[in-house]
């Protein structure tokens, strides 16, 4: 608020237009034209003092030699937020407790310190959903929470990962196929072995099942 600030500095301080022009970032004749109050709207000053921009040390400075440039303050820093839940949009924040019901469901080795940063939320939420004493159990649906907005699927990813490595828990693997394809195998065989006695190569459904591409023959070396 460089026009503001300008008025408070000519109406409470000794410093010239070209030093108060200078600081604000103003043409002198803006400067001069809120002194003569011919300026189109009357400002209501704005103190840089109370605002961390100037220091009373730094106006005497300037009063003192009309030369002298004011240096603006450093404000400042703002605290960061290092620890505690993330923020969550107020208009995603309804969905929280679905997204924990479906974490708690789906991936019960996830710790509640872990749902509480992932999801934004207090431990005592996430308490009273897992032992269902939650005042809204009744309305609560596991939900996924990428699909909700509430974190991505890399940060879910990433947490259940580190979560099932703490645990000690693998991977699953898939093995209900793995009869099949030695049933597969072993009935190939024999078809092999009846095609070369009787001097033929059939086509059964296995053959043709392990000559589809991209399958890897279990008998070439």
């Amino acid at each position: 608020m460089p026009h503001a600030t300008a008025s408070w500095l000519v109406d409470n301080t000794a410093l010239s237009f070209e030093q108060i022009a200078a600081f604000c970032g103003l043409h002198i004749l803006e400067v001069q034209a809120i002194a003569d109050d011919t300026a189109a709207t009357k400002l209501t000053g704005r103190d840089p003092v109370r605002a961390g921009e100037l220091t009373l040390a730094e106006i005497e400075k300037g009063q003192k030699d009309p030369k002298y440039r004011l240096a603006i303050q450093k404000g400042p820093e703002q605290a960061r937020r290092t620890k505690g839940p993330r923020y969550t949009p107020v208009s995603k924040r309804q969905d929280k407790p679905d997204g924990i019901a479906w974490i708690i469901r789906n991936h019960p080795e996830v710790s509640d310190g872990q749902i509480s940063k992932l999801i934004g939320t207090t431990r005592t939420t996430i308490a009273a959903i897992r032992d269902r004493t939650h005042w809204n159990i009744a309305n609560i649906t596991p939900k996924d929470p990428v699909t909700l907005g509430l974190c991505s699927q890399r940060e879910l990813d990433a947490l259940v990962a580190k979560a099932a490595k703490a645990a000690g828990l693998e991977a699953p693997v898939d093995s209900r196929l793995e009869g099949d394809r030695e049933a597969l195998i072993e009935q190939l065989r024999h078809e092999r072995e009846a095609a070369s006695h009787a001097g033929e190569a059939p086509q059964s459904e296995a053959e043709a099942l392990f000559r589809q591409p991209g399958f890897v023959d279990p008998f070439k070396h």
